[in-house]
């Protein structure tokens, strides 16, 4: 099969594209415009394998998608290409709107019109979104299904809860075989260094301040990248044309545990080099929380469970040791994506 993967030079779509050559036999092509969290260095292991093939395009051009479409040939389409960062959001919608919503409808108009051409009889359109569509919970609510309401709270989310509508739209009116998933918060290698994770690992070994917005008690269900990748390949080769699957890591942690988490990892990994600092928890302070900041996040995946027989296979405890030993082990590939992307580093404080 061929398979075209968005936004493939991401922390996501890179993970699931080594995960594509590296396992299969598809024949993979990447369509990503090397945004500031796009980095080429993700792909170096695979970037000369016969059957990977880039394409520096950006999914607002949408005759460049069309040339892309029609030199590749795709089966398969998986949508990760994404503006995807709260902060930025709130600080700058528009590129969010643009890529989000627009940059999808260019991709579902020129799958709609190369599906209606060429007929093939497997293909389908896996549009990849978040569970921040759904709002938020309070901790007596139960989980997101995937028939709960849509309640987004800031441009980001409300953006993906965009582009979700679009893809069913394009689903029931024109026919197109569609499928959507909605993942919790992703942790693991190679994520853009402006994420709570990095962000903990990058100040804490320059015994900087770690920071926190508000109490800390914002609760994420946490997502091993690996995981969330191996999920998608299951809901792409069997799943149901036209159905939504939430997927979770089944990991429900507030903001502050998974930073203390972090802290004593590092504690035993790497003592503090300061005879005054008995532990890197020490270095975590509360700053100012962020608009509309969502209070928890729970996803039930009993779906994608049941009907597609997926189950996350790292524990948090596996995942996050893997994650710290990666980062620690490539602490420069971070400062270098962070001046190549020329990303602010006064950012890394957390006080905006």
């Amino acid at each position: 099969m061929k398979i075209l993967v968005t936004g493939g030079c991401g922390f996501i779509g890179s993970t699931l594209v080594k995960e594509l050559i590296s396992t299969t036999n598809h024949n993979v092509a990447n369509i990503d415009c090397i945004s500031y969290s796009g980095n080429l260095e993700n792909l170096k292991e695979v970037d000369k394998n016969s059957r990977y093939s880039f394409f520096e395009t950006n999914i607002l051009d949408i005759n460049a998608i069309g040339k892309v479409f029609d030199s590749f040939q795709p089966d398969y389409i998986i949508h990760l290409a994404a503006e995807s960062h709260v902060d930025r959001s709130i600080d700058s919608s528009e590129i969010f709107l643009n890529t989000n919503i627009i940059g999808t409808y260019n991709l579902l108009e020129t799958s709609r019109h190369f599906y209606c051409k060429n007929k093939k009889p497997n293909f389908r359109f896996l549009h990849v979104s978040t569970d921040e569509v759904y709002g938020d919970l309070s901790l007596q609510d139960k989980p997101f299904t995937e028939t709960s309401r849509y309640k987004p709270s800031s441009p980001y989310s409300a953006s993906k809860a965009s582009s979700d509508h679009l893809v069913r739209s394009w689903g029931r009116t024109y026919g197109l075989p569609v499928l959507i998933t909605n993942c919790s918060n992703n942790y693991g290698p190679f994520q853009f260094p402006e994420k709570l994770i990095p962000i903990v690992l990058m100040n804490a070994t320059k015994l900087n301040e770690i920071p926190i917005y508000g109490d800390g008690l914002q609760i994420r269900d946490w997502l091993y990248v690996k995981d969330h990748v191996d999920a998608l390949l299951t809901v792409l080769e069997n799943g149901k044309i036209g159905e939504t699957y939430n997927i979770g890591g089944n990991c429900e942690m507030t903001n502050i545990d998974i930073v203390k988490n972090i802290c004593s990892i590092l504690d035993e990994l790497i003592p503090p080099a300061k005879a005054s600092l008995k532990s890197y928890k020490e270095l975590i302070t509360f700053v100012d929380d962020r608009p509309g900041h969502d209070r928890r996040y729970s996803i039930d995946s009993s779906k994608i469970n049941n009907e597609l027989d997926w189950f996350p296979k790292h524990s948090f405890n596996e995942g996050i040791r893997k994650t710290v030993n990666w980062y620690l082990e490539n602490i420069q590939w971070c400062q270098d994506f962070l001046k190549k992307s020329e990303y602010d580093l006064s950012r890394l404080g957390g006080n905006k």
